[in-house]
């Protein structure tokens, strides 16, 4: 779904006071129930470590090319790791092996299929299993991508990922605000937190960060390639698409347009030729996320630009000493 505008503000009529305060009773059912499922599951131990990468906040901060990057970290460290994820918009239930030459997105899931270009990825609804099956395929250690809310399995260590400019929101548990749960109960939880900045300059630590006790990490989405050249119309189907936009204009490139879809929106025939016959009208061409062209078709991929990023850390040697503290590589 694309969040809810009022999401984004604490004051005025784009805060929406009364619909906030109007859904806020059903935010704490949320908040109870969650709670209540995280004290009464007790969580599986798998026999290797498990580190997940997980969000306070609903979506769009970045947690998948975080992932990515802290593999090849792990990778760095001597260790073998297997992603695993829960495969949001797929129809697999796994555990499953990802092959991007058999799945498709709407088999797996976008982000599967991201981490499958890295190496050995699950997909699983059940992360417990997903685990054990990596495993069995010859993981020395987990990653899960999300899943830090989820009960069943063990975590070593857990990292949640917030985005600096959006940071809660307004605070409030969703459907009131975006959280997830309370921004206490979470941090109670998470070892270190990764502040994604829009720009490449480390920044004060926010002051929802100021009385946690773990790790503070820095770091930005940096574009694995150049600007594309010429015009290009870009589309997004992310949780915060203009995040796209903008790193698109910071690089130089010239957007004549750019178009909104909610989060893992499957792209229609219809939607691409409209979009298509928009670019051809502005003269320029088609650009998304590496995440929105894995849920384009083989046919479609061929006509249409991907931006692939990587996440960057300003304190990698803080974060590495913590990687490999808890895969015992010390």
């Amino acid at each position: 779904m694309r969040p809810p505008e009022f999401w984004a503000h604490t004051e005025g009529k784009l805060a929406a006071p009364l619909t906030r305060a109007l859904l806020t009773p059903i935010g704490g059912l949320y908040a109870w129930a969650g709670a209540r499922r995280i004290a009464k599951t007790p969580p599986e131990r798998v026999g290797k470590p498990v580190i997940c990468i997980g969000n306070i906040t609903l979506g769009g901060a970045g947690k998948t090319p975080v992932t990515r990057t802290i593999r090849a970290m792990l990778t760095g460290l001597g260790a073998k790791p297997v992603t695993v994820s829960r495969g949001h918009g797929g129809r697999e239930r796994g555990p499953l092996l990802v092959d991007p030459s058999r799945h498709s997105a709407s088999d797996v899931g976008d982000e599967p299929l991201l981490h499958a270009a890295d190496g050995p990825a699950f997909t699983a609804r059940d992360r417990a299993a997903g685990a054990r099956a990596a495993i069995g395929a010859g993981a020395d250690v987990i990653l899960l991508d999300d899943g830090f809310q989820n009960p069943g399995l063990h975590k070593d260590l857990s990292i949640v990922v917030f985005d600096a400019d959006y940071g809660l929101g307004n605070g409030y548990v969703c459907p009131a605000g975006p959280l997830r749960e309370p921004l206490e109960a979470g941090l109670a939880r998470a070892d270190a937190a990764l502040v994604m900045r829009s720009a490449p300059s480390p920044g004060p630590r926010p002051d929802f960060l100021k009385g946690f006790g773990g790790l503070v990490v820095d770091a930005w989405l940096e574009p694995a390639g150049p600007a594309p050249e010429g015009r290009v119309l870009a589309f997004a189907g992310i949780a915060r698409p203009e995040k796209f936009f903008s790193t698109l204009e910071r690089m130089g490139a010239d957007v004549v347009d750019g178009a909104s879809y909610p989060d893992h929106h499957p792209f229609t025939e219809k939607e691409l030729n409209w979009l298509a016959n928009l670019a051809a009208e502005r003269e320029a061409r088609l650009i998304t996320t590496e995440k929105d062209a894995a849920r384009l078709s083989p046919a479609w991929r061929e006509r249409v630009l991907a931006l692939p990023v990587r996440a960057r850390l300003f304190e990698a040697d803080a974060l590495t000493r913590l990687l490999a503290k808890t895969i015992g590589r010390e």
